[in-house]
């Protein structure tokens, strides 16, 4: 426990200071490295340094809806078990600073569903927004072997979760990305959500942050398998550009 203590509270003074090559290089705010280490600790069920790193994120303007909503994205990427755990880590944080005297920010409420009568369409609506290319209608891989998947993945994940709002497009795939990269092991997916985070906005210099921080908070396999992944979608990025 006081290696990863050591290892967190490091984390956000190293990453300030760190600096890139990149002329136009960015690097995460205060918000987004919170994101990235709540994400990562989640997928990795490291609840002791979960906490602080709640605290830290309370601490650096997340609100209180923002972090709940990041724990919500994530059970559909580590599971219920995972999440259900970091949302009670989260309650008793929650308690221990109100005790304290801390008030912390509630944030905006999650948008009430609405039509949910064809979420399906919905679903698949969102995730075209996000990969900026139509779906095929005619499914393989997974959902040709297994169409229920498919059926849930667009109705829960890109429907009843991202159409939720409280996080931006770029909050949820920061979220999704560093929970993948902590998990290891799923490379495929890691590579499709990192090409929609530059797609949304997100530098290489800032994924190469983020990657940083899981190396410190994680560890260092971890870190450099998702940087292996992200200099492929780099490279096919500037192919098809």
């Amino acid at each position: 426990m006081m290696k990863n203590i050591a290892r967190l509270t490091f984390i956000p003074i190293f990453t300030l200071f760190m600096t890139f090559t990149e002329v136009d290089a960015q690097v995460l705010n205060g918000k987004q490295r919170s994101i990235v280490n709540i994400a990562a600790l989640t997928a990795k069920g490291d609840l002791p340094a979960l906490k602080l790193s709640l605290n830290t994120g309370l601490d650096a303007g997340l609100s209180i809806n923002e972090i709940k909503e990041i724990l919500i994205q994530l059970a559909a990427y580590c599971g219920f078990p995972r999440s259900l755990n970091a949302i009670n880590t989260f309650s008793a944080v929650t308690a221990e600073r109100k005790a304290k005297g801390i008030s912390d920010f509630l944030g905006t409420e999650p948008t009430p569903p609405g039509n949910t009568s064809n979420k399906y369409e919905i679903g698949k609506n969102n995730l075209e927004k996000l990969t900026g290319r139509a779906e095929n209608e005619i499914k393989t891989g997974y959902a040709a072997f297994v169409p229920v998947i498919d059926t849930f993945l667009k109705e829960h994940l890109f429907a009843d979760i991202f159409s939720r709002g409280v996080l931006t497009n770029q909050e949820r795939e920061l979220t999704t990305i560093s929970a993948l990269a902590s998990l290891g092991g799923v490379e495929s997916q890691l590579q499709g959500h990192l090409s929609i985070s530059m797609r949304l906005g997100f530098t290489e210099a800032e994924l190469r942050q983020m990657l940083l921080i899981i190396e410190n908070s994680i560890g260092k396999k971890e870190a450099d398998a998702g940087r292996e992944v992200l200099s492929k979608v780099v490279a096919l990025r500037k192919q098809t550009n």
